[in-house]
């Protein structure tokens, strides 16, 4: 059941006839099921330690005080577990990172969304917190990278989202001002919120988020519940006269 604008979504002044020349989009969790391929990394560096308790090391990830990419959190791991050794630490974070990338999928139907929205001469960026390389390791193993005009990462800026300066490098590096730019992120705190700061249209990818407890749906403009839901939205947006406010009616449900 759709619900009501008033109840759901915020008012944008000024907006009703917007239209969209890019797309950022947030790379990993928007893109392709990257925290399923942590989890699978981390269950393997523990077998690798003779151990079962491959969601404890995740949980180094999604909780520790290094972030989420680090190697750092391994290192805390094996410390807490009196199994550190600078040879042990070397072999777990290989098999980490070969593992990681291994499993990786992009999400089903991506590649036809993505192409689909390339045919619309929309330009496109994905900004993301990860390294630049192993940013462009997980678009090129899944042949991701030729759809994109320009790849944002935290050591192009030495800034982390929610920060600005990541966003703002994405608007320069496509040419577009904020209100004809559309953000699509999984992370509320992260993606929506900023992107929203600036003044850019925001969907946020709720399909791909894992955030518990769930965050507040009404800071987004658009809520996207599938894949598929990015292309159509799009689609309504550049290939009528529908205003995109009038759009986001059908996307924005529980």
């Amino acid at each position: 059941m759709f619900q009501e604008k008033s109840r759901y979504m915020p008012e944008i002044d000024d907006a009703a006839n917007r239209k969209i020349k890019a797309v950022i989009f947030d790379m990993d969790n928007t893109l392709f099921d990257f925290v399923s391929a942590k989890q699978h990394a981390c269950r393997e560096v523990a077998r690798f330690l003779d151990r079962d308790d491959g969601e404890s090391l995740f949980g180094y990830f999604l909780h520790g005080k290094h972030g989420f990419e680090s190697h750092e959190n391994i290192r805390d791991y094996l410390i807490d577990r009196k199994m550190f050794g600078e040879e042990t630490l070397a072999r777990s974070i290989a098999i980490y990172e070969r593992e990681k990338l291994r499993v990786l999928i992009p999400y089903p139907l991506i590649h036809e969304v993505l192409g689909e929205i390339r045919r619309k001469a929309l330009r496109m960026a994905v900004l993301t917190d990860a390294h630049n390389g192993n940013a462009l390791l997980r678009l090129k193993k899944l042949d991701l990278d030729q759809y994109f005009d320009c790849v944002i990462t935290t050591d192009m800026t030495g800034c982390k989202k929610p920060a600005p300066e990541p966003f703002m490098l994405a608007l320069k590096m496509l040419g577009t001002r904020p209100e004809e730019t559309l953000v699509i992120g999984d992370s509320i705190r992260r993606d929506i919120a900023p992107g929203k700061h600036l003044g850019m249209i925001t969907a946020h990818a709720a399909y791909g988020d894992r955030n518990v407890p769930a965050p507040d749906p009404s800071v987004a403009d658009v809520v996207l519940h599938s894949v598929r839901d990015i292309a159509d939205f799009i689609t309504r947006i550049c290939d009528t006269d529908e205003s995109w406010i009038s759009a986001e009616k059908k996307y924005c449900r529980k």
